[in-house]
């Protein structure tokens, strides 16, 4: 039998190409980055690009599973946080953060992937939503779960509370495009988080 050719190694550090990926496309968002600027960001050729990534849909949603972060990981963090107030403002206050990093691009790489119309930009909305939805649904059970302990009022709207929380750091992000400072959206922090549900015995956030 003949033997089978075997796929010519790697000549770069994929990883570390990956993450510039990441960065570009946070810098310019997923349709105005073209190939040109991903190749010279990751220091390979079109080819190389497209045999260890597959196309430009497939690297950016590489990316933006590399700038996500390991999906078990933050539902454990959420989860294990001490009460979901303290896990939406650790949350909140990461992306104040993220956001206004001096090494990093400004805002929220999963903001910044927008949609014209065709279809590989619209596969990319729905994965980068389908990532959004997915955090908002931890939060939301981390939410049910004081409810059900009544560390949290009854009537807390988990649902809504979850989106509060994801809809201040969407905003942030566009904030941090707009120029502004870490100090200012960690006081869009504060002011976001004194509106979470109190308890009647203590007048405390829970």
């Amino acid at each position: 039998m003949p033997r089978r050719k075997m796929g010519r190694p790697l000549s770069f550090d994929r990883d570390a190409a990956l993450e510039q990926a990441m960065l570009t496309f946070w810098r310019h968002g997923y349709e105005t980055t073209s190939i040109t600027d991903l190749t010279t960001a990751m220091g390979v050729t079109a080819p190389s690009l497209y045999s260890a990534f597959g196309d430009k849909k497939r690297l950016f949603l590489e990316a933006a599973r590399l700038y996500a972060g390991d999906p078990a990981a933050m539902e454990r963090t959420i989860q294990g946080a001490p009460s979901a107030y303290d896990a939406a403002h650790a949350m909140l206050t990461r992306a104040a953060v993220a956001y206004t990093g001096d090494a990093t691009p400004k805002g929220c790489l999963l903001a910044s992937a927008t949609a014209s119309g065709s279809t590989a930009a619209c596969d990319v909305q729905d994965a980068v939503a389908a990532i959004r939805r997915s955090i908002a649904a931890c939060l939301e059970a981390r939410i049910r779960r004081d409810v059900a302990d009544q560390t949290l009022p009854a009537a807390t709207d988990a649902a809504a509370l979850a989106g509060l929380i994801m809809a201040v750091a969407q905003g942030m992000s566009v904030l941090a495009r707009d120029g502004a400072s870490r100090a200012a959206l960690l006081g869009i922090v504060a002011a976001a988080l004194a509106a979470w549900p109190q308890t009647q015995a203590t007048g405390k956030h829970c």
